[in-house]
């Protein structure tokens, strides 16, 4: 039998279900540096036409989902107004630390820094909850989702879950704009 990719073969999705009954949960967390308290990308089995898949979500929080949004627009903005940008690019030396940024990288930055705080404070970016399904993906089912929740965790991970595949999941609707929250800055 012909299928989409992988995340639709019977054995790999019972191995998967093996793998989640031994753990007692109801996803497995795909390993990578990028999860964190905001941003988790995880595998869980639901249905898509009648027949069992293999889920791969990656679920975000709101405010992430806004952060990005926020900076993809100031980039843009930076593109306009400065022909020769092609993003600011962080080099490590030896040791780890960051090397300084060249004074064109440096005008760039500031200058995304200043959009970045006017997009906030004008509040001209808003974003809400949303679930997209990308049924052409390499592996599975692809879900994005973002949720206005604070952090990430297995709890929200496992009432998405329950919610999704009871197909009684409610997003909310209402638009929201963050700010970006002052970090301490040691001088």
């Amino acid at each position: 039998m012909q299928y989409k990719n992988d995340g639709f073969r019977p054995e790999i999705i019972n191995a998967l279900k093996a793998e989640l009954k031994a753990s007692g949960k109801n996803f497995k967390i795909v390993p990578s540096p990028d999860n964190s308290d905001e941003f988790v990308n995880f595998y869980f089995i639901g249905m898509y036409e009648g027949k069992e898949v293999i889920y791969d979500a990656a679920m975000y929080t709101l405010r992430l989902h806004h952060s990005s949004e926020v900076y993809e627009l100031a980039e843009h903005k930076a593109a306009k107004k400065f022909p020769n940008f092609k993003g600011i690019h962080y080099e490590e030396d030896e040791n780890g630390n960051l090397k300084p940024l060249n004074s064109d990288e440096e005008e760039i930055g500031w200058f995304i820094t200043e959009i970045i705080m006017e997009i906030e404070e004008d509040e001209s970016v808003k974003v809400q909850e949303f679930i997209d399904e990308d049924t052409n993906h390499d592996y599975g089912i692809g879900l994005d989702v973002a949720l206005n929740v604070e952090h990430i965790d297995e709890k929200v991970i496992t009432k998405f879950i329950k919610e999704f595949n009871d197909d009684n999941i409610v997003l909310d609707d209402t638009m929201y704009a963050f700010q970006s929250e002052d970090e301490d800055v040691e001088e």
